[in-house]
């Protein structure tokens, strides 16, 4: 039996790495330590390609674009907002979101990252990191969703 997703928001993930493994997080802006530290991610808008969200998603947050597709998960993995999520998607109704995760090989420099290039900022600061250490970054309610990310893209990272 397929899950009900209809309540959830749909949305794409992103896990940008390096030929040597390393992937790029975030740090969400205005959001407490020590659990702000994120991939890169959005919403997808009605009509959209999935692929094509993940990479317009990818250059506003992060200004990169020069990027090769390594994989995707097959399925939904979605995740539900806590209780005392109040943000703008749970008040409209979302129970969570439903992601749709791809992995891209980083071509570029890393001067190419401009976290301001778009007029919503998403992150005020990014590093690289080992893809083992991200589940521990993130916020609670996205830990198992982080794990599932982890363990799907974990070949690319070898």
């Amino acid at each position: 039996m397929l899950a009900d997703f209809s309540q959830y928001r749909p949305n794409v993930g992103i896990v940008l790495m390096r030929a040597d493994g390393l992937v790029w997080l975030g740090r969400r802006a205005g959001s407490p330590e020590p659990h702000n530290w994120q991939f890169p991610q959005g919403g997808v808008d009605r009509g959209e390609d999935l692929e094509a969200a993940a990479r317009r998603e990818l250059r506003e947050e992060t200004g990169a674009t020069a990027i090769a597709l390594l994989g995707r998960t097959h399925d939904w993995i979605a995740y539900d907002f806590p209780p005392h999520h109040q943000r703008s998607k749970a008040a409209r109704g979302w129970l969570g979101q439903k992601q749709m995760w791809f992995a891209y090989r980083f071509l570029g420099q890393d001067a190419d990252f401009d976290l301001e290039g778009h007029h919503e900022i998403e992150f005020d600061a990014w590093r690289w990191a080992p893809l083992e250490e991200v589940v521990d970054t993130v916020v609670s309610f996205k830990r198992e969703t982080y794990r599932k990310v982890v363990e799907a893209f974990r070949k690319f990272a070898a």
